[in-house]
């Protein structure tokens, strides 16, 4: 963890400044300044259209009562793709392309699968009672049953002559 985090903190920056300076070189200062300000709008650009479409997809699948799985991940991926494209810099800027369109985010979507696949573990409740959507399991209109759940009932007590409040008694005569 240490490793990656020297990468992105350290090596990356460095990379970025190498590659903005060669390209200065090569097609000067103020194309290349011009270069890094038109891929950031253009970037901008693409994130708030990307994300207004997964966001439409999302709610779709709510809608339809199927888990967004998918969607919420091509959103993690939007706003990681996003937030690269707004980073000055060319290296960033591709990996941020590669997060913001939707046939490499695919790609992207199947390797991040593959990563966290048996990395986490979804804990359930056994025995019906309500999903996230709703009734699950064939329990429809039915109210949640748990162990803890009692039935009881309860009595006021009025105040005594002395102004005390005393638990009534079955015993006290």
């Amino acid at each position: 963890m240490a490793l990656l985090l020297i990468a992105v903190f350290i090596v990356v920056p460095i990379a970025e400044l190498y590659v903005i300076i060669q390209v200065g070189q090569l097609i000067g200062i103020w194309p290349t300044l011009i270069l890094l300000l038109a891929d950031a709008v253009l970037g901008s650009m693409l994130l708030k259209h990307e994300g207004r479409s997964a966001w439409r997809r999302f709610n779709e699948a709510l809608a339809t009562r199927r888990f967004p799985g998918r969607e919420v991940a091509d959103g993690a991926l939007i706003i990681v793709g996003g937030t690269l494209l707004l980073t000055p810099g060319f290296i960033t800027d591709v990996f941020g392309l590669f997060f913001l369109l939707p046939p490499t985010r695919a790609i992207s979507r199947r390797v991040l699968k593959r990563f966290t696949i048996g990395r986490f573990a979804v804990v359930g409740v056994s025995g019906g009672g309500f999903g996230p959507f709703g009734p699950s399991n064939g329990n429809a209109g039915a109210p949640p049953t748990r162990d803890y759940d009692f039935e009881g009932s309860a009595e006021e007590v009025p105040p005594q002559g002395n102004g005390e409040r005393r638990l009534p008694r079955s015993d006290e005569g």
